[in-house]
């Protein structure tokens, strides 16, 4: 009875330890790329503004052939790159940004692709607030 027992007790702890791990992965743990915020409606702009809030529209929605704005309003610098961290190369064009001192804005180069292209500060890429997507239709 006793080696039954042991037996059923394991393959109840494997089943378990398997559905956590399939909860876990599915919920966004694991993996290297910021998260993208998936939960907030796309706003229609091609404007993106920084402050010490963070990066505000988080999630826009833009026409094909777009450029996009990021405006640093906060009083300190910002990173602002293509998803995947470190690599940057869902959307190269993203990349064009770059480096923004407090004050400056730049554009991204032309979203000629329809897709979605998740960014972030590089120099804080665990930053939920600075975070967000374009979705290019």
């Amino acid at each position: 009875m006793r080696s039954k027992l042991n037996t059923f007790d394991r393959t109840t702890h494997h089943i378990a330890a398997a559905t956590a791990l399939t909860l876990a992965m599915a919920c966004g743990g694991g993996g290297g790329s910021p998260t993208t915020p998936s939960n907030q409606p796309p706003v229609q702009t091609n404007t993106i503004t920084i402050t010490a809030a963070g990066a505000s529209p988080r999630n826009i929605e833009i026409a094909v052939g777009t450029r996009v704005t990021f405006v640093n309003s906060d009083t300190r610098s910002h990173n602002m790159t293509s998803n995947p961290h470190p690599d940057h190369t869902d959307c190269p064009e993203l990349n064009q940004v770059g480096f923004l001192s407090p004050g400056q804005s730049r554009e991204s180069g032309n979203l000629v692709a329809a897709r979605t292209c998740g960014f972030h500060d590089h120099d804080n890429p665990s930053t939920a607030s600075l975070q967000g997507q374009i979705t290019i239709r």
